[in-house]
């Protein structure tokens, strides 16, 4: 039975995809920050029919944390995804960087670029052993110079080197970066704050996306969910 580690897994496009791999009847470890936002999520992802599921809460910029999920995984005896999806935005509205607050800056770094990367050290013996994958989420900032982006954009830029250098440093995995698009979740309502953001897609729309890049053989690199899900949708119609 496969087994995936998912962060920021109680809400948005980490829930949507941690049910997915539960109605598929992966095994399961998940985390948020805090416990009340995980409770309703694991009962979902039982209901769905995981495996197992082993939901811990804390931040992944947190040492202690991450050991927690380390813990998890060894007692599940295996991994065969990681996926780094919690993410910290930042101050909202987003401060042009030559006022951006450097605690701030630092937080952001921390949990968007240090954490994927300690997690992946911690867990890479597991990852080795079964052939597995890492998916880093990304976004358009990291590659776009939107105004007022400059923390949270500059630090997926980071995380999209990583995953670059990772996959190059790791030819046995696939290592990814996934730029999910524009979705309706809290982070980007935060980003945009007093906004109507209804006319981006849900979460689940983005899934089948994270899903080719499980079960197909593509190369390590970075990948627009866009055009992930065109390929899909051109399969369907072939």
């Amino acid at each position: 039975m496969p087994v995936a580690l998912i962060t920021g897994a109680s809400r948005g496009l980490g829930n949507s995809l941690a049910l997915e791999l539960a109605r598929r009847g992966w095994s399961l470890v998940v985390d948020a920050r805090t416990s009340a936002h995980l409770g309703p999520a694991v009962t979902a992802l039982e209901q769905a029919g995981a495996g197992a599921v082993h939901a811990i809460s804390g931040s992944v910029a947190a040492a202690d944390h991450r050991d927690e999920l380390l813990t998890a995984v060894a007692q599940l005896d295996r991994l065969d995804l990681l996926v780094n999806n919690a993410s910290l935005l930042g101050p909202s509205p987003q401060p042009r960087l030559g006022d951006y607050p450097l605690d701030w800056f630092e937080q952001v770094y921390a949990v968007n670029v240090v954490a994927p990367l300690a997690l992946t050290q911690l867990l890479l013996a597991t990852l080795r052993a079964s052939n597995g994958r890492i998916v880093n989420i990304s976004s358009d900032a990291a590659v776009e110079p939107y105004d007022g982006w400059g923390g949270y954009g500059s630090s997926k830029a980071a995380l999209d080197q990583l995953t670059a250098i990772l996959g190059a440093e790791e030819p046995e995995l696939r290592v990814y970066a996934l730029d999910p698009g524009d979705m309706q979740t809290a982070m980007q309502q935060q980003a945009f704050p007093g906004e109507d953001i209804s006319d981006r897609p849900l979460p689940d729309s983005v899934v089948p996306a994270v899903v080719r890049l499980i079960e197909d053989d593509l190369p390590s690199g970075r990948y627009r969910a866009s055009e992930l899900l065109a390929a899909v949708s051109a399969d369907v119609v072939a």
